[in-house]
């Protein structure tokens, strides 16, 4: 397929080594390294800057980059709309969603789904939240279960859920007594967080503004369990989303927080320009139908 023939080149120039990408693509060392050479003959400029063995993309090799990258996006978009016009009943569903998501929700969902549409495929991606959303602008994935929801005119949103947030603090912490609490009641402990681009790091910045203070972010985290994690141990607190599914390790208290702010929007978005393949559809509205 055309796919195939720019995909070993954008696998190579993102991994930035010929051992890893051939690994990835399943082919040769002496083959891939064939390819990239005939490719570099062809268009008459080197591609890579060589260190050794690592590989990087010089100003030549960075515009093929882009160019492939969205070529190779839409040539396989092409291929998996020609499939579902040949079996409508089949297909590849490009679904992305936070790391937090995948022990509960994102398998519930696919296993609930494939009880009426077994034949449907999926193509999954975990990420943070500020890059999901680009991910499906590009045209990399399909669908993407988000939180909290962007501010984006271009996205389209569905609702699925709203959590409270909570703040987890160590055993025997000073607030752990209390019922409930408002943020700004822990404006000077020290806060473990996700890293910027996620979703929950968000929502505890727009909390801490709104309660009137910057929190002192003494860990970043991509893993809410090691935030929590971190907490038993005493190394400080972190604002954490309640759900059923959630488990808290020994050692920590968790206290809901008062205000507006206190909760969380779970939801799922797609580009607005981009028209969804017949699979897509029916599992977005296979979603929209249990909220």
């Amino acid at each position: 397929m055309l796919s195939a023939d720019l995909k070993w080149f954008v696998v190579l120039a993102e991994e930035g080594q010929v051992t890893s990408a051939a690994d990835i693509l399943r082919l040769s060392q002496p083959t891939l390294s064939r390819r990239l050479a005939r490719l570099e003959r062809q268009l008459g400029v080197e591609l890579f800057d060589r260190h050794g063995r690592r590989l990087r993309l010089n100003q030549h090799g960075r515009l093929m980059f882009e160019h492939a990258s969205r070529a190779l996006t839409e040539l396989t978009s092409a291929e998996e709309r020609i499939a579902t016009m040949i079996s409508p009943t089949a297909g590849t569903v490009r679904l992305d969603f936070l790391h937090s998501f995948g022990t509960w929700l994102i398998p519930d969902l696919i296993r609930g789904f494939r009880s009426e549409a077994p034949q449907i495929r999926f193509a999954l991606h975990q990420d943070a939240a500020g890059l999901l959303g680009e991910r499906v602008r590009s045209g990399h994935a399909d669908l993407a279960v988000v939180s909290p929801r962007p501010d984006a005119a271009d996205l389209q949103w569905l609702l699925l859920s709203r959590q409270p947030l909570a703040l987890a603090v160590p055993a025997g912490h000073r607030l752990a007594v209390r019922a409930a609490i408002d943020l700004g009641d822990a404006a000077d402990e020290p806060f473990i967080a996700m890293h910027p681009d996620f979703g929950m790091r968000r929502l505890l910045d727009e909390a801490a503004e709104g309660a009137g203070f910057t929190p002192e972010i003494v860990f970043e985290s991509s893993e809410l369990a090691t935030a929590t994690g971190l907490v038993s141990a005493g190394l400080g607190v972190a604002l954490v989303p309640v759900s059923q599914a959630a488990r808290w390790p020994d050692g920590i208290v968790i206290i809901p927080v008062r205000g507006a702010r206190a909760a969380r929007e779970i939801g799922m978005i797609w580009a607005q320009d981009r028209p969804l393949t017949p699979p897509v559809l029916r599992f977005r509205d296979f979603v929209a139908r249990r909220t």
